[in-house]
């Protein structure tokens, strides 16, 4: 009897594995943002969308456990409150954000009337997935910006001194440069009359997108890992050297990536924690108000650091 639960547990383990590999990712970018989608078409209330951000923070736990990359990925590292405290902020920043748009979009269209373009016939998903190509770009220069100019990565560094590779990294930024990404995503849809309805539902899509980018779940998306900004193209930008690491910028697509010429990706690579991160700052600031102080510390400096990278690249740090 015993050999025989073993063997229905050990089929029951494979099926769930199988369906996190294919299935996961569906789930989450057509089931989760199709909810989104549906409901606030329908006229819902909103909180429907923080309970849709609720069950995909749930869902993307459980597939990590399920199926996960690195094991050890799935066990805090003292990290665990500083990560929550970051998504916390960051998450509340992108609500808030949603909260205030009718104010900056009815200052646009009294200052520049008849500028609004949006496109308020289309069909509802048409209009979400236009501002997410829209919003996709905006995020995507800022995020390659912040790899270039020094002032920028001082922020962003606080993202890139993650040791592990789980979802909650995705919102684990410095408030400030979550902001200014945001900003440069928002703000060219903002000037073309973007409808609260669908910032909403864009709001959800950027959280949901983190989640997936960053997963520790070792899901298979075929040949789309050329196109969408997922996990398995992700993990080389967190690479802990520059140069190596300065690739795959995209938030949403990899489509900007590949005209900028920083898409990467080699299929014999295999991630640890000793590959991401930075080398030339191993001993980064690991709590969460030492890491909103750090960009403006003497510590946090700007500046190039040679030598010490992977096959001769220098080593990323504050630069």
């Amino acid at each position: 009897m015993s050999f025989v639960h073993s063997s229905v547990d050990s089929a029951v383990r494979a099926a769930a594995r199988t369906v996190v590999r294919y299935g996961y990712v569906p789930l989450m970018l057509v089931g989760v943002n199709g909810a989104a989608i549906a409901l606030t078409a329908a006229g819902a209330s909103k909180l429907w969308l923080l309970g849709l951000l609720a069950a995909a923070i749930v869902l993307s736990f459980a597939a990590e456990r399920i199926l996960p990359y690195d094991s050890a990925w799935n066990s805090s590292q003292a990290d665990a409150g500083r990560d929550a405290a970051h998504g916390v902020v960051n998450e509340s920043l992108i609500l808030a954000g949603v909260a205030v748009i009718p104010l900056p979009a009815s200052a646009l269209s009294t200052a520049l009337p008849g500028a609004a373009v949006w496109p308020h016939t289309w069909p509802f998903p048409a209009q979400v997935l236009l501002a997410v190509l829209i919003a996709d770009l905006g995020i995507t220069l800022t995020h390659h910006a912040s790899h270039k100019i020094g002032a920028l990565w001082r922020l962003h560094a606080v993202h890139h001194s993650v040791k592990r590779f789980y979802g909650l990294n995705g919102l684990m930024k410095h408030p400030l440069h979550q902001s200014l990404e945001m900003t440069a995503g928002v703000a060219p849809l903002l000037l073309i009359g973007l409808p609260v309805q669908v910032a909403s539902v864009l709001a959800l899509a950027v959280a949901v997108q983190l989640l997936l980018q960053h997963s520790n779940a070792d899901y298979r998306i075929g040949t789309l890992k050329y196109v969408l900004a997922l996990n398995e193209g992700h993990r080389f930008h967190h690479l802990k050297w520059a140069g190596i690491g300065d690739v795959n910028f995209g938030l949403f697509t990899l489509v900007w990536d590949h005209l900028l010429g920083t898409f990467s990706y080699d299929p014999t690579r295999r991630f640890t924690s000793e590959q991401i991160g930075m080398a030339a700052k191993p001993d980064y600031p690991t709590g969460y108000l030492a890491q909103l102080a750090e960009p403006f510390r003497a510590s946090g400096a700007c500046h190039a650091e040679p030598g010490g990278g992977e096959d001769g690249v220098p080593s990323r740090s504050p630069r």
